[in-house]
This record gives C-alpha cells, structure tokens and sequence, in this order.
C-alpha cells in the first residue's frame, strides 16, 4: 500500500507502530486497574452488607465524645469526629514543618563536618550517623521521651536545664518573641532582609563567576545585613523567657508537651542522619578537579564549598532529599506509642468509638497521600531549580 502523501513509500501495517501498542498497552493497564479496584470495592460492599453496615461517612459529623490532649486551636468532648480529625491533621503539620527544617540543618551540618579537616568533628559526624542509622526510630523516640527528657525530670518540679530553658514533667518552657506589634514589624524586616541577602548572594555568585570580580562590596553589604538582622533578632523582637516556682505557674515563653518536643526531636535526629549520607555523596559527586581548580585559585575551603562545590552537589541533593522527607511525614505517625495525639492516634480513637475502620483507613492514606504528594511537589520544583540550564 502506497502513501499518498509521501509518493514511493509504503505505509506500515497499525500492529507494527510503536504508538499503536504503547495505546493498547496504556488502555490495558487501565482496564486491569478499573477491574482489580471494582472486584475489590464489590467485595468490600458486599462484606460489610452482610455485617448489616453501609459504606458512608455520615458518622464524621456524630460527636466525638472524647478529649484531645494538647491542641493549637479550640477542641472540646462536644466537637464531631471530623473536627476531631482536623485537630490531628493539624498536630501533624506541626510536627512535620518544623522537624523537616530541623532535620535538614542537622543532615547539612553532619554531612559537611565529615569533611572537616578536624579529626574530632568528622569522627563525631561518623559516630552520630553510623548510631542513628542503624537503630530503628521507634528506639530513638523511646530514648528520647523515658530517658532524656524523663531522666532529666520525672517530676512536676521545674528543672532549670539552662538559663533559657525550663523542663518539667508537664511539658518545655522555652523563650519565645512578645505577640505585639513592635515585635511583628521586626519580624517582618528580618524576613525582607533574608530575601534581600538570599538575592543579594546570587548577585553576588553570578558576578564572581561570569566576571571574575572580587564580590567584596556585596559581601560588605551583606556583613551589615547580617549584622542588622542579629541585632533585630536579639533585641527587637522582644523576647519573653519563662520563669516561675513552680510547672502551675509558669510566665512568658512558650511551653510545649514532653510528648511533643520528643518525637519532633527524634524525627530531626534520625532522619538528619540519613540527610547526611545524602549530603555526603552529593558532594562527593563533585570531582577532585573542581576542588584543586579552586584552590589553585586562591579560593578557601569554606569558599570553595560555598561557591563551587554545593552548587553542584544539590543536583545529586536534592532528589534524594524528597525520599527522606517522604519518609519523615510517615514516620511521624509513631508519635502514638508516647501518646502524642497526631492524626493517626485521633483516627485510631475515632475508629476503636465509632467501628469504622474501612473508612477512617480510607481517609488516613489519602491524608498521608496528600501530603506526600505536596512534599514531591515542591520538592519537583526545587529540583528543577538547582539543575544546569543549557545556554
């Protein structure tokens, strides 16, 4: 058969196109899902028919019945069991955006020491990711709550661990900025400050690598940032530090559970370790030349390591960070062994009250769906910024 748009050629047969099958092989694929998640929903239906139950969640706006021990917003026994499940999803996020920055400074900061000429700091970076990878998590939390915290005070007395920090059987006192509006403006600055110096930085990058300029005068500029921003930080944000005789009784700072403070701790500690092996082979990735090219330019190590070296790990960096993030969101599901109410201690309540256990599983894996997949999502954007552009 002759195409008539291309004279003196033959048309292939449909079964022997590549776009043919890679259709049929996408639409069977397709079928094959529809069909396993139709078997598996009949069945389902049909089980909890025969157990006299419907597959609904009109038991979501029934009252709960039950208390939520430590809560950012408003929750009482009369509330429905949707708002209860709010109130867990919110102590998860909690949990997950501050020990996601905790855990990458420590990973950082560990995988950069083990190349510290100093033999103590990279042995001591050794010992902590070697110790902290190979004991399971769920030990981390228990060493963390019974012993640390525990065995530092196991009463309601309040233990002066530092000038700044109080610890009692209640909870942690820590300081924290005054709630007025001197302290909210400040706030504010330094914020606009730090995205004034993380562009001011680029600038500064670009010049030195494309111009061969020194950078001097925008590292001047961005010294007196710095050092604005310090003194905002220390004097203009106006810090409260708690203090008190007894845990009843405690002013100023800002208190969080045992419970809390030891599974975010554990989740930063654990998951910063392998944050380190990952920072560590990023930047062995980064060829020997690059190094003695920089040192030959005259350029320290901490520059060497600012400007040439991590600009060109974080491609092999970042990807890998998605994976321990990732994991990070579901291991904060553990907090219910130390009885931290996180979004699956709420659900098991709800379930062990309301006997629901298709639906409430239902809605904890696409919770947990969900924020992993707005995890991978920035973390997709990060990375497409950090790889090299072809000019």
């Amino acid at each position: 058969m002759t195409d008539p748009g291309t004279p003196g050629t033959t048309k292939p047969p449909i079964w022997r196109d590549d776009r043919f099958w890679k259709i049929v092989f996408q639409l069977l694929a397709v079928a094959v899902v529809v069909t396993v998640l139709s078997i598996a929903l009949t069945n389902m239906t049909r089980n909890l028919a025969i157990q006299g139950r419907n597959f609904n969640f009109a038991f979501l706006s029934q009252v709960s019945g039950f208390n939520i021990g430590e809560s950012i917003i408003p929750f009482d026994r009369s509330k429905s069991y949707l708002y209860a499940f709010f109130v867990g999803f919110i102590n998860t996020l909690r949990l997950i955006l501050i020990a996601i920055p905790l855990a990458t400074v420590f990973g950082v900061f560990a995988g950069i020491v083990s190349f510290s000429d100093n033999w103590l700091l990279r042995k001591l970076s050794l010992l902590y990711v070697e110790v902290m990878r190979n004991i399971p998590i769920l030990l981390v939390l228990f060493i963390w709550y019974f012993v640390i915290f525990f065995g530092v005070t196991g009463s309601e007395d309040l233990t002066q661990v530092s000038p700044f920090l109080l610890l009692s059987k209640k909870g942690i006192w820590i300081p924290w900025p005054a709630a007025t509006a001197a302290s909210f403006a400040s706030a504010a600055v330094l914020g606009v400050g730090a995205i004034a110096a993380f562009f001011l930085s680029r600038w500064r990058t670009k010049i030195m690598a494309e111009q061969g300029a020194s950078g001097k005068n925008q590292l001047y500029v961005l010294l007196g940032l710095g050092i604005a921003g310090l003194l905002i930080f220390f004097f203009g944000l106006g810090w409260q530090f708690p203090g008190g005789e007894d845990s009843n009784n405690v002013t100023g700072g800002l208190k969080a559970s045992l419970e809390y403070s030891a599974m975010l701790m554990a989740l930063a500690a654990h998951t910063g370790a392998f944050i380190a092996e990952v920072v560590r082979a990023g930047i062995q990735s980064v060829s020997k030349g690059q190094w003695e090219a920089s040192r030959a330019a005259g350029l320290s190590q901490m520059q060497t390591m600012q400007l040439v070296v991590l600009p060109q790990a974080l491609r092999v960096i970042v990807p890998s960070l998605n994976s321990q993030y990732i994991t990070l969101n579901k291991n904060s599901s553990l907090a219910l062994a130390i009885g931290y109410p996180e979004i699956f201690s709420v659900s098991q309540t709800t379930l062990n009250q309301a006997g629901r256990a298709v639906e409430i599983l239902l809605l904890l894996t696409l919770t947990f769906l969900l924020l992993n997949l707005v995890t991978s999502f920035v973390m997709n954007r990060i990375n497409a910024m950090v790889q090299f552009s072809e000019r």
